[in-house]
């Protein structure tokens, strides 16, 4: 008898806290990327889509252009301090809550796709498929750039061969013989060059700084 009391609590408290984690919540936006919002409080990854990095940047008919910054501007001032209504799938990694949100009853992660300012996470979802095909055709927002999925360039940087802040691309290499080289971009050793920050080594703004630590520049 116990034990089948014992079960149904605990089969009551597993409900309880399931129907805690799918419960609607609402608050006002502050907007913290393209993808990820604070909403009353709660930090919210959107559902079913991904937009650039911060750090990250495209390419504009041959220039550098910090789109992930871009795209940050753009949602905000679409969203920041409206109230949203989310309804939660998920939690990641990162603790953050997984979310479908609505604003004004309008689907937030396909207004941002819609828009070319993020990418259908097909990985995780098909529900903007269709939404991000009719973006790229329009040619609207990133769709006129040339951008590397934010996927990739996460998985680049998190190798090191990416920097954490644009600005700073120059890589500080240490040798197998200690010797400190740095490599700057456009050099033949540059894109295989990671970067291991237990190994002393390090990004670089500007080769003055490079020089200034000890580092001396690459051959070639």
């Amino acid at each position: 008898m116990l034990r089948f009391v014992n079960a149904c609590i605990t089969v009551a408290v597993a409900a309880w806290l399931a129907g805690a984690a799918s419960a609607e919540f609402a608050g006002k936006v502050r907007v913290i990327d393209g993808d990820t919002f604070d909403v009353g409080g709660t930090r919210v990854r959107l559902h079913g889509i991904d937009a650039p990095e911060q750090d990250q940047t495209c390419d504009a008919k041959g220039n550098r252009f910090a789109c992930g910054v871009w795209v940050t501007a753009q949602v905000n001032a679409m969203y920041g301090g409206r109230v949203a209504r989310c309804e939660p799938v998920d939690r990641d990694r990162y603790g953050r809550v997984v979310a479908r949100c609505r604003v004004a009853g309008r689907d937030v992660g396909e207004e941002i796709v819609a828009a070319g300012l993020a990418r259908a996470y097909r990985r995780y979802s098909m529900a903007y498929d269709l939404t991000e095909k009719q973006a790229e055709v329009a040619d609207r927002g990133l769709w006129s750039f040339n951008m590397t999925q934010p996927s990739w360039h996460r998985q680049t940087r998190a190798v090191g061969r990416l920097p954490v802040r644009a600005e700073c691309r120059i890589k500080g290499n240490v040798s197998s013989k200690g010797s400190r080289i740095y490599h700057v971009p456009g050099q033949v050793d540059y894109e295989r060059t990671g970067i291991r920050e237990e190994r002393g080594e390090r990004w670089f703004c500007t080769e003055a700084e490079a020089r200034a630590s000890g580092w001396r520049r690459a051959k070639r």
